[in-house]
Protein backbone atom coordinates (compact mmCIF):
# COMPACT_ATOMS: atom_id res chain seq x y z
CA UNK A 1 0.00 0.00 0.00
CA UNK A 2 1.56 3.41 -1.17
CA UNK A 3 0.76 6.60 0.97
CA UNK A 4 0.73 10.39 0.86
CA UNK A 5 1.19 12.04 4.20
CA UNK A 6 0.18 15.78 4.38
CA UNK A 7 1.51 17.70 7.71
CA UNK A 8 3.24 20.82 8.52
CA UNK A 9 4.26 21.23 12.25
CA UNK A 10 5.87 19.13 14.88
CA UNK A 11 2.79 17.68 16.06
CA UNK A 12 2.82 15.45 12.49
CA UNK A 13 6.70 14.42 13.02
CA UNK A 14 6.46 11.47 15.21
CA UNK A 15 3.36 10.45 12.96
CA UNK A 16 5.70 10.13 9.99
CA UNK A 17 8.25 8.64 11.46
CA UNK A 18 6.82 6.02 12.98
CA UNK A 19 5.02 5.16 9.48
CA UNK A 20 8.55 4.81 8.18
CA UNK A 21 9.60 2.94 10.64
CA UNK A 22 6.22 0.36 10.41
CA UNK A 23 7.87 0.00 7.32
CA UNK A 24 4.67 1.82 5.08
CA UNK A 25 5.67 2.86 1.80
CA UNK A 26 5.14 6.91 2.08
CA UNK A 27 5.55 7.95 -1.86
CA UNK A 28 5.61 11.69 -1.45
CA UNK A 29 4.86 14.19 1.33
CA UNK A 30 2.51 17.37 1.34
CA UNK A 31 3.61 19.96 3.58
CA UNK A 32 2.98 24.11 3.72
CA UNK A 33 5.20 26.44 1.26
CA UNK A 34 8.30 27.74 2.75
CA UNK A 35 8.01 31.44 4.27
CA UNK A 36 10.01 33.92 5.97
CA UNK A 37 9.59 34.60 9.39
CA UNK A 38 11.08 36.78 12.53
CA UNK A 39 12.72 40.33 12.43
CA UNK A 40 15.15 39.13 10.00
CA UNK A 41 12.41 37.43 7.55
CA UNK A 42 14.57 34.54 7.39
CA UNK A 43 13.17 31.46 5.15
CA UNK A 44 11.78 29.24 7.89
CA UNK A 45 10.67 25.12 6.56
CA UNK A 46 7.94 23.41 8.12
CA UNK A 47 9.35 20.35 10.86
CA UNK A 48 7.28 17.54 8.50
CA UNK A 49 9.39 19.67 5.31
CA UNK A 50 12.62 19.28 7.45
CA UNK A 51 12.27 15.52 8.85
CA UNK A 52 10.89 14.48 4.95
CA UNK A 53 13.95 15.83 3.24
CA UNK A 54 16.54 13.99 6.16
CA UNK A 55 14.80 10.91 5.29
CA UNK A 56 15.16 11.40 1.10
CA UNK A 57 11.47 11.91 1.03
CA UNK A 58 9.76 13.63 -2.36
CA UNK A 59 8.39 16.54 -0.74
CA UNK A 60 5.42 19.01 -2.22
CA UNK A 61 4.57 22.28 -0.68
CA UNK A 62 1.42 23.77 -3.09
CA UNK A 63 0.61 27.15 -3.07
CA UNK A 64 -2.75 26.17 -3.71
CA UNK A 65 -4.40 22.48 -3.10
CA UNK A 66 -6.99 22.72 -6.29
CA UNK A 67 -3.83 23.59 -8.37
CA UNK A 68 -4.34 21.49 -11.52
CA UNK A 69 -0.46 21.06 -11.96
CA UNK A 70 -0.23 19.94 -8.19
CA UNK A 71 -3.28 17.59 -8.73
CA UNK A 72 -1.96 15.59 -11.54
CA UNK A 73 1.33 15.18 -9.14
CA UNK A 74 -0.32 13.07 -6.68
CA UNK A 75 -2.12 11.39 -9.41
CA UNK A 76 1.63 10.30 -10.52
CA UNK A 77 2.16 8.59 -7.48
CA UNK A 78 -1.05 6.03 -7.19
CA UNK A 79 -0.89 5.97 -3.85
CA UNK A 80 -3.74 3.93 -1.76
CA UNK A 81 -4.15 5.84 0.63
CA UNK A 82 -3.52 9.30 2.11
CA UNK A 83 -2.73 10.45 5.69
CA UNK A 84 -3.40 13.91 6.92
CA UNK A 85 -1.89 15.06 10.47
CA UNK A 86 -2.39 18.60 11.74
CA UNK A 87 -2.54 20.39 7.70
CA UNK A 88 -5.48 22.04 6.10
CA UNK A 89 -8.15 21.65 4.78
CA UNK A 90 -8.44 19.49 1.65
CA UNK A 91 -10.80 20.01 -1.53
CA UNK A 92 -13.06 17.81 -2.99
CA UNK A 93 -10.63 17.03 -5.56
CA UNK A 94 -7.88 15.76 -4.02
CA UNK A 95 -9.83 13.53 -1.55
CA UNK A 96 -11.28 11.88 -4.75
CA UNK A 97 -7.71 10.78 -5.82
CA UNK A 98 -7.32 7.79 -3.30
CA UNK A 99 -8.78 4.70 -4.02
CA UNK A 100 -8.77 3.96 -0.03
CA UNK A 101 -9.48 7.41 0.92
CA UNK A 102 -8.38 9.78 3.63
CA UNK A 103 -7.39 9.07 7.08
CA UNK A 104 -7.05 11.82 9.72
CA UNK A 105 -5.64 12.03 12.98
CA UNK A 106 -7.16 14.59 15.39
CA UNK A 107 -6.39 15.45 18.87
CA UNK A 108 -9.62 14.85 20.79
CA UNK A 109 -12.05 12.37 21.56
CA UNK A 110 -14.38 13.18 18.31
CA UNK A 111 -17.20 14.25 17.89
CA UNK A 112 -16.44 16.75 21.26
CA UNK A 113 -13.80 19.21 20.71
CA UNK A 114 -13.76 19.59 16.21
CA UNK A 115 -12.09 22.35 15.11
CA UNK A 116 -8.68 24.10 14.96
CA UNK A 117 -7.38 23.60 18.70
CA UNK A 118 -8.81 21.01 20.36
CA UNK A 119 -5.86 20.64 22.70
CA UNK A 120 -5.78 24.12 23.74
CA UNK A 121 -9.68 24.06 24.23
CA UNK A 122 -10.27 20.69 26.22
CA UNK A 123 -7.48 22.42 28.71
CA UNK A 124 -9.15 25.92 29.00
CA UNK A 125 -12.62 24.19 29.39
CA UNK A 126 -11.11 21.82 32.55
CA UNK A 127 -11.41 18.79 31.35
CA UNK A 128 -9.73 15.85 33.18
CA UNK A 129 -9.91 13.49 29.82
CA UNK A 130 -9.12 13.54 26.38
CA UNK A 131 -7.41 11.20 23.53
CA UNK A 132 -6.69 10.93 19.99
CA UNK A 133 -8.94 9.49 16.90
CA UNK A 134 -7.97 8.60 14.09
CA UNK A 135 -11.31 8.63 11.02
CA UNK A 136 -11.87 8.94 7.06
CA UNK A 137 -12.07 12.70 5.68
CA UNK A 138 -15.29 13.94 4.21
CA UNK A 139 -16.14 17.27 3.13
CA UNK A 140 -17.28 18.70 6.81
CA UNK A 141 -14.23 18.78 9.06
CA UNK A 142 -13.96 16.73 11.44
CA UNK A 143 -17.16 14.80 10.58
CA UNK A 144 -15.93 12.02 8.97
CA UNK A 145 -16.26 8.22 10.51
CA UNK A 146 -14.54 7.32 13.00
CA UNK A 147 -11.94 4.41 12.86
CA UNK A 148 -9.77 4.03 16.36
CA UNK A 149 -9.66 6.12 19.45
CA UNK A 150 -7.56 6.07 22.35
CA UNK A 151 -8.49 7.96 25.80
CA UNK A 152 -5.42 10.01 27.80
CA UNK A 153 -5.49 11.86 30.61
CA UNK A 154 -5.32 15.73 31.68
CA UNK A 155 -3.43 16.28 34.74
CA UNK A 156 -4.78 19.54 36.94
CA UNK A 157 -1.60 21.23 36.90
CA UNK A 158 -0.97 19.85 32.89
CA UNK A 159 -0.50 22.59 30.11
CA UNK A 160 -1.77 22.59 26.81
CA UNK A 161 2.16 22.16 25.79
CA UNK A 162 2.83 18.97 27.85
CA UNK A 163 -0.50 17.49 26.47
CA UNK A 164 0.53 18.32 23.23
CA UNK A 165 3.90 16.58 23.67
CA UNK A 166 2.61 13.13 25.08
CA UNK A 167 -0.65 13.37 22.12
CA UNK A 168 1.69 13.57 19.30
CA UNK A 169 3.15 10.66 20.68
CA UNK A 170 0.36 8.25 21.32
CA UNK A 171 -1.19 9.60 17.92
CA UNK A 172 1.45 8.67 15.72
CA UNK A 173 1.01 4.81 17.92
CA UNK A 174 -2.59 4.88 16.83
CA UNK A 175 -2.19 6.02 13.56
CA UNK A 176 0.55 2.93 12.41
CA UNK A 177 -1.96 0.55 13.49
CA UNK A 178 -5.01 2.38 12.04
CA UNK A 179 -3.13 2.18 8.67
CA UNK A 180 -2.26 -1.31 9.06
CA UNK A 181 -5.68 -2.33 9.97
CA UNK A 182 -7.11 -0.18 6.78
CA UNK A 183 -4.54 -1.92 4.60
CA UNK A 184 -5.28 -5.75 5.85
CA UNK A 185 -8.93 -4.64 5.29
CA UNK A 186 -9.55 -5.34 8.84
CA UNK A 187 -12.00 -2.87 10.35
CA UNK A 188 -15.36 -0.81 11.38
CA UNK A 189 -16.31 2.87 10.88
CA UNK A 190 -18.68 4.52 13.22
CA UNK A 191 -20.72 7.70 11.70
CA UNK A 192 -19.85 10.33 14.14
CA UNK A 193 -23.93 11.58 13.66
CA UNK A 194 -24.84 8.46 15.32
CA UNK A 195 -23.00 9.07 18.92
CA UNK A 196 -23.57 12.74 18.86
CA UNK A 197 -27.25 12.13 20.54
CA UNK A 198 -25.84 10.03 23.17
CA UNK A 199 -23.87 13.21 24.28
CA UNK A 200 -25.31 15.49 27.06
CA UNK A 201 -22.54 18.63 26.04
CA UNK A 202 -21.35 18.44 22.75
CA UNK A 203 -18.32 20.84 22.92
CA UNK A 204 -16.49 22.49 20.05
CA UNK A 205 -12.74 23.58 19.05
CA UNK A 206 -12.62 27.12 17.22
CA UNK A 207 -9.40 28.66 16.26
CA UNK A 208 -8.00 31.01 18.93
CA UNK A 209 -8.01 34.30 18.93
CA UNK A 210 -6.44 37.35 20.85
CA UNK A 211 -9.91 37.75 22.63
CA UNK A 212 -9.20 34.54 23.85
CA UNK A 213 -5.91 35.11 25.84
CA UNK A 214 -6.81 38.38 27.59
CA UNK A 215 -7.75 37.78 31.40
CA UNK A 216 -10.26 38.40 32.90
CA UNK A 217 -9.63 39.01 36.80
CA UNK A 218 -13.09 38.65 37.85
CA UNK A 219 -13.74 35.51 36.79
CA UNK A 220 -12.99 32.24 38.85
CA UNK A 221 -9.35 31.07 39.89
CA UNK A 222 -9.71 27.88 38.23
CA UNK A 223 -11.25 28.60 35.58
CA UNK A 224 -8.45 31.23 34.90
CA UNK A 225 -5.86 28.93 35.58
CA UNK A 226 -6.97 26.43 33.08
CA UNK A 227 -7.20 29.50 30.73
CA UNK A 228 -3.25 30.09 31.31
CA UNK A 229 -2.08 26.73 31.12
CA UNK A 230 -4.57 26.14 27.94
CA UNK A 231 -3.07 28.87 26.24
CA UNK A 232 0.71 27.82 27.37
CA UNK A 233 2.57 27.85 25.89
CA UNK A 234 1.06 29.38 22.69
CA UNK A 235 -0.64 32.20 21.99
CA UNK A 236 -0.32 32.50 25.83
CA UNK A 237 -2.98 34.28 28.14
CA UNK A 238 -1.83 37.75 29.21
CA UNK A 239 -2.92 40.63 31.10
CA UNK A 240 -2.39 44.55 31.14
CA UNK A 241 0.32 45.10 33.61
CA UNK A 242 2.23 48.83 33.68
CA UNK A 243 0.76 49.95 31.03
CA UNK A 244 2.65 46.96 29.12
CA UNK A 245 1.23 43.50 28.00
CA UNK A 246 2.16 40.63 30.66
CA UNK A 247 2.37 36.67 29.38
CA UNK A 248 1.69 34.50 32.00
CA UNK A 249 2.90 30.74 30.73
CA UNK A 250 2.38 29.80 34.63
CA UNK A 251 0.63 30.31 37.91
CA UNK A 252 -0.18 28.10 41.06
CA UNK A 253 -3.80 28.68 42.55
CA UNK A 254 -4.90 29.79 45.82
CA UNK A 255 -8.23 29.44 47.10
CA UNK A 256 -8.84 32.19 49.57
CA UNK A 257 -10.88 35.56 50.71
CA UNK A 258 -8.74 38.15 48.15
CA UNK A 259 -9.82 41.63 50.26
CA UNK A 260 -8.93 43.20 47.18
CA UNK A 261 -10.63 43.73 43.94
CA UNK A 262 -10.43 41.18 41.15
CA UNK A 263 -7.08 42.46 38.58
CA UNK A 264 -5.75 44.02 41.78
CA UNK A 265 -2.10 42.33 42.48
CA UNK A 266 -0.09 41.52 46.22
CA UNK A 267 3.75 41.35 46.34
CA UNK A 268 6.73 41.41 48.31
CA UNK A 269 8.79 42.66 45.35
CA UNK A 270 11.23 39.36 45.42
CA UNK A 271 9.75 36.35 45.14
CA UNK A 272 5.70 36.40 44.53
CA UNK A 273 3.41 38.21 42.54
CA UNK A 274 -0.14 37.50 42.88
CA UNK A 275 -3.50 38.81 41.32
CA UNK A 276 -6.83 38.58 43.15
CA UNK A 277 -9.57 37.25 41.27
CA UNK A 278 -13.09 36.53 42.12
CA UNK A 279 -12.73 33.37 44.65
CA UNK A 280 -8.52 33.99 45.61
CA UNK A 281 -5.57 34.63 43.90
CA UNK A 282 -3.14 33.35 40.99
CA UNK A 283 0.76 33.45 42.01
CA UNK A 284 2.33 34.02 39.06
CA UNK A 285 5.61 31.44 38.79
CA UNK A 286 6.30 32.02 35.00
CA UNK A 287 6.04 35.37 33.23
CA UNK A 288 7.02 37.56 30.02
CA UNK A 289 6.49 41.04 29.55
CA UNK A 290 6.16 42.95 26.54
CA UNK A 291 9.50 42.91 24.73
CA UNK A 292 11.19 41.46 26.63
CA UNK A 293 12.06 37.07 27.55
CA UNK A 294 10.40 34.85 29.28
CA UNK A 295 11.71 34.42 32.73
CA UNK A 296 10.56 32.85 36.08
CA UNK A 297 8.96 35.09 38.60
CA UNK A 298 11.78 35.88 40.67
CA UNK A 299 14.11 37.13 37.71
CA UNK A 300 11.30 39.14 36.36
CA UNK A 301 10.65 41.13 39.99
CA UNK A 302 14.28 42.08 39.98
CA UNK A 303 13.61 44.27 36.93
CA UNK A 304 10.57 45.85 37.21
CA UNK A 305 9.85 49.04 40.04
CA UNK A 306 6.30 47.67 41.72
Amino acid sequence: MRIVFMGTPEFAVPSLRALLEAGLDVAAVVTAPDKPAGRGRKINESAIKNFAVSNNLTVLQPEKLKNPVFLDQLRSFNSDLFVVVAFRMLPDQLLEIPPMGTINLHGSLLPQYRGAAPINRAVMNGETETGVTTFFIKKEIDTGNILCYKKLGIAEDETAGELHDRMMIMGAELLVSTVKAVEQGNYEQFPQDAMIPMIDDLKSAPKIFKEDCLVDWSNSVANIHNQIRGLSPYPTAFTAFQDKNLKIYKAIKQIAEPGIRPGGFLSDGKSYLKFACLDGFLSLIEVQMEGKKRMGIEEFLRGVHL
